[in-house]
Parts: C-alpha cells; structure tokens; sequence
C-alpha cells in the first residue's frame, strides 16, 4: 500500500515477511509504479520484514538507481537487525538511505 503524508513530498510503500525469489515480485511491482506515478522519496517501510535475500537486494538497488536518476530517493525505514546486517554484509548500507529512529538517513 503506498500513502502519502500531507505536506511531505514522500511515498510511503509498506512491506511484510519474507522479501525472497518467490514473493519479491509483488514488492517489485509496487515500487515501480509508486516511482513512475508519484515525486518525491520513496519510503520502503521493512519495519515487518522478516528476512531478505539477493533477489530482494536486487530490487532495492534497481529502485535505488531508478529514483536517483531522476534526483529522487529511496529511504528504508524500520530495518531489523537481520536486514541491517544484509545491507552491511553486501556493503548497501554505504549507498542506500536507511533511517535510524527519529534521525535523518544515514546516506544520500
């Protein structure tokens, strides 16, 4: 679901679960079209997320270069010590703008 907050300019898309090969594609189609249809920040919120793997991570990089091309970003919110970890290992926490708490994201 994706929800725009008055007066922000920024996309909120929710994810749950596993984010693996088999159920990626539905995350996939949501942040293609929030990037085609709205402005501004996507916002993917994993504060439910369970578990990522490679496909997964493919697909936030593909977001990630497809919104900064446009001079747009994608912030993650809510990453679990799992997914931090993920992003750390694969070396996305240097590129990709992940949220700490009430701070501003770490990257740009």
């Amino acid at each position: 679901m994706a929800d725009r907050w008055m007066g922000t300019p920024e996309t909120v898309l929710r994810v749950e679960g596993r984010l693996d090969a088999t159920s990626v594609s539905e995350a996939r189609q949501r942040l293609h079209t929030a990037i085609a249809t709205t402005s501004g920040t996507v916002v993917l919120d994993v504060s439910d997320v369970e578990w990522l793997d490679m496909t997964a991570l493919a697909v936030l990089v593909d977001a990630h270069r497809r919104l900064r091309s446009e001079g747009r970003r994608l912030v993650l919110r809510g990453c679990s010590p799992r997914v931090r970890r993920a992003l750390a290992v694969t070396r996305l926490s240097r590129i990709m703008a992940i949220e700490r708490g009430d701070a501003a994201p770490s990257a740009a």
